[in-house]
């Protein structure tokens, strides 16, 4: 593991609202306020510790203050980042990413702003240790879970870290990253759920994989054309259906992973175990 420290500007958008201020800076704003402040982006690097193995890391803390303001000629538009990295070793590198705001209207049954990536991976690499690496977010982590869309409540400053990932240029890597073997839905456990992550920069085409763990009655294929996107990570729930972590379920109406532990293994097509992950007491 190495440190880093990190910094953001906003330098551009894809459009001139009203009353633009701060680009260049850590803290961009626009809009006419209607009866508060305008609304902006705000960008918090610091000191971070980076590993090189795919781990998750704090990239920053984004913050979209989300205040009333007059109706936009274009609610939607795209603000660039720019997040300098400087390595401990002195190594220094820029990385660029595009958010996509949607400024939805301040009445309505969802007033809430909505801000999402179009590509999570930035088109700038850097050579460490001789190796070639991109950075790539993996989401904005809220209420201690990573999403890829944030949504930002009317009428208050919000914020969340954005999660990133070091990883190796040019190439997917999947990888298991998480078992919850005991869920809260009595006699089913129909909540528990194993997460797959593809912690590359390219997508991943998982068709015909194979997660399970060696036992009777638990394995499960994944259909054609299932294709993880770099940083997105999805779900395979026991016996419930989530949309936003792929869909995918077993659909069994008893409990699939063992309470004591075990090990999730994930196979490619043509059986060669791709990663593993033990949970609970009984890990090996």
């Amino acid at each position: 593991m190495s440190s880093a420290t990190t910094s953001g500007t906003w330098p551009s958008m894809s459009t001139t609202p009203p009353n633009l201020a701060g680009l260049g800076t850590d803290h961009v704003t626009w809009g006419v306020p209607v009866g508060g402040g305008k609304s902006g982006y705000l960008f918090r690097g610091g000191t971070v510790d980076v590993r090189l193995d795919g781990t998750e890391f704090t990239l920053g803390t984004f913050t979209h203050e989300n205040f009333p303001i007059q109706a936009m000629p274009a609610p939607q538009f795209d603000v660039d980042l720019q997040v300098a990295v400087v390595f401990d070793d002195g190594t220094e590198a820029a990385f660029s990413f595009r958010f996509h705001h949607n400024e939805t209207p301040n009445a309505g049954p969802n007033p809430e702003d909505e801000v999402d990536l179009p590509s999570f991976v930035s088109p700038q690499t850097v050579t460490v240790d001789g190796e070639e690496y991109a950075v790539v977010i993996s989401g904005f982590k809220q209420g201690g879970q990573v999403v890829r869309k944030f949504i930002s409540a009317e009428n208050g400053a919000n914020s969340a870290d954005v999660v990133a990932i070091f990883a190796k240029a040019g190439r997917p890597e999947i990888a298991i990253t998480q078992v919850r073997h005991k869920g809260e839905v009595k006699g089913s456990q129909a909540d528990e759920f194993v997460e797959i992550v593809n912690r590359g920069s390219a997508p991943g085409n998982i068709s015909n994989w194979v997660l399970g763990a060696d036992d009777a009655g638990q394995d499960f294929t994944f259909p054609p054309g299932t294709v993880l996107q770099p940083g997105q990570r999805i779900r395979v729930y026991t016996n419930q259906v989530h949309p936003q972590w792929g869909g995918f379920s077993y659909g069994k109406g008893r409990p699939i992973w063992n309470d004591q532990g075990d090990t999730a293994k994930l196979r490619d097509t043509g059986g060669t175990t791709i990663s593993t992950l033990g949970y609970g007491k009984a890990a090996p």
